[in-house]
């Protein structure tokens, strides 16, 4: 999401957004959840039987060894379709409210991916940093999704196999490039199968949504409270859709679409990234000291362009075995695209690749795949892929496919766009069939939901945010006019004043507010 919180890493902030360079993109699901009709009417007393236990269940919380933060575990079905068929545990951890103020419930927090850890987004940030009086009247509540960090987590890949499939070049110029990487999304795809093949069926957002509601009753609370950022927005989203009765005081912080298929989306997201480099782009060439030049924005984009054509036929070093070609640098730029205070960070890291020192771009990637020194990997990138494969049809069923979309990704973005269409291709390979359909979503009979747009997010395009609210029965457009992934917390007294006044009083924003 973020890096200006000074609580988060760089490596949460940035892996806890869309994540379109993965070559997967967030959708919806629908296979094994009951209809929303029947989810709404679904009471603690008049849930399923076979789902009873699990309402039931008592939840035994534990000191987590983080100083304020209480931990614990809950169990859910691994299939609702056969729930007494087996169980899934997923990790949820709390920090009560601090006071003073009547309590007013729990608040569950999602930073996105699909595939961010939400307990490590609440106890790095959310439960600290989030403004004193919400924290005062609720207890901020996270729990990872299903397959994700500390909730089974989906595993694909060694280290040194993900350090070679984040190698491979994502911009094929010929028949054997494309051989080569539809190869390691075919590799990816196995891996996942081989280390995670029970669970991969069973990762949906339908399903963590349900799992969400669980949570919800464990809890207590008669209704659920919810910020949602990026692929959070869309969990929530999906949430009051198939419970709007119970559906509380949501926040859908970097809103996006439902209704749009992959490969829609997918262009939407490389457009998104073009404005935000366009951004960063005017923002740099006034810097004498611009790598990019110092005329315009137009050369600014040819220079890096002509950077990642020098990388792709010759890469640099990088102070490690690994050098930097033009995936990875690839990488390190869309990385920085999130917020804007990662701007300086980045004509650094172009400056010394320019001349000949590769590392500072490989030190954005790596904390965009959020790799560490010891060169293992978190279990981001296969959750995002489990959830998105699941969640949606793929964007392209063939390399052939891909080439006849090239022209309107590259019109999209000259930057970009190639190496976002070729990305899109790896759920091609996906060993689990997508359960999911696009669609809007209306969450008819929800109270008042706010929708929030960043006019150049570069992830979820400020377009997704328009359409969602207007969606939604009662979704309200919440507008920040300024740079960035998402808007809650960004330093906007306006977008936060009025986001704090909706969690404390209820009160949603007159629709249309605009922020800046």
């Amino acid at each position: 999401m973020h890096t200006r919180r000074p609580l988060r890493t760089l490596a949460l902030a940035l892996g806890t957004a869309g994540l379109l360079i993965s070559g997967c993109t967030e959708g919806g699901s629908t296979t094994g959840a009951s209809s929303p009709a029947q989810a709404a009417s679904a009471t603690p007393s008049a849930v399923p039987a076979a789902l009873k236990p699990f309402y039931a269940q008592q939840l035994n919380w534990r000191d987590c060894g983080v100083t304020g933060f209480q931990c614990t575990t809950m169990k859910a079905p691994l299939d609702y379709a056969k729930p007494d068929g087996g169980e899934i545990k997923l990790a949820v951890s709390r920090k009560k409210a601090t006071g003073p103020g009547k309590k007013i419930g729990s608040l569950l927090v999602n930073p996105g991916g699909p595939g961010g850890s939400a307990i490590g987004y609440l106890q790095g940030y959310a439960a600290i940093g989030y403004p004193a009086q919400v924290r005062a009247r609720y207890d901020m509540v996270a729990i990872d999704p299903r397959g994700v960090a500390r909730s089974e987590p989906v595993e694909c890949l060694t280290g040194s196999q993900m350090d070679a499939y984040t190698q491979v070049d994502q911009t094929p110029d010929d028949a054997v490039e494309v051989t080569k990487l539809s190869s390691s999304f075919k590799k990816f795809a196995t891996g996942c199968e081989q280390r995670s093949g029970e669970i991969l069926p069973h990762v949906s957002t339908v399903e963590t949504a349900r799992d969400m509601d669980i949570l919800r009753e464990l809890l207590g609370d008669e209704q659920l409270h919810y910020v949602g950022a990026s692929y959070g927005t869309f969990l929530g989203a999906t949430y009051a859709e198939l419970f709007p009765a119970r559906a509380g005081r949501l926040v859908l912080d970097g809103a996006m679409d439902p209704s749009l298929p992959s490969a829609e989306m997918n262009r939407d997201q490389t457009a998104g990234f073009e404005t935000a480099f366009q951004s960063f782009a005017a923002d740099c060439v006034k810097k004498a000291d611009c790598p990019l030049g110092t005329t315009s924005a137009a050369d600014a984009a040819t220079n890096l362009k002509k950077l990642f054509s020098d990388l792709d036929a010759k890469p640099i070093a990088t102070g490690e075995s690994r050098k930097l070609g033009e995936s990875l640098a690839t990488t390190g730029v869309i990385a920085a695209m999130y917020d804007e205070t990662a701007w300086p960070q980045l004509r650094e890291a172009l400056a010394g690749a320019e001349a000949g020192d590769g590392s500072g771009l490989l030190s954005l990637a790596d904390s965009y795949y959020e790799r560490e020194p010891n060169g293992t990997y978190a279990n981001l990138m296969y959750a995002n892929a489990a959830v998105n494969c699941l969640d949606l049809p793929p964007a392209f069923a063939t390399s052939q496919a891909v080439t006849q979309a090239l022209p309107t990704f590259e019109k999209a973005s000259p930057v970009f766009g190639k190496g976002f269409a070729w990305a899109s291709l790896n759920c091609a390979y996906w060993p689990v069939p997508a359960t999911g359909t696009p669609h809007p979503i209306k969450a008819e009979g929800a109270a008042p939901i706010v929708v929030v747009g960043t006019t150049r997010d570069p992830a979820t395009p400020y377009k997704w945010a328009k359409s969602l609210a207007g969606q939604l029965s009662s979704g309200t457009l919440l507008t920040y006019e300024g740079d960035g992934h998402t808007a809650y917390g960004r330093g906007s007294d306006c977008i936060d004043t009025a986001i704090n006044t909706y969690l404390l009083e209820g009160t949603a924003p007159d629709d249309g507010k605009k922020c800046s």
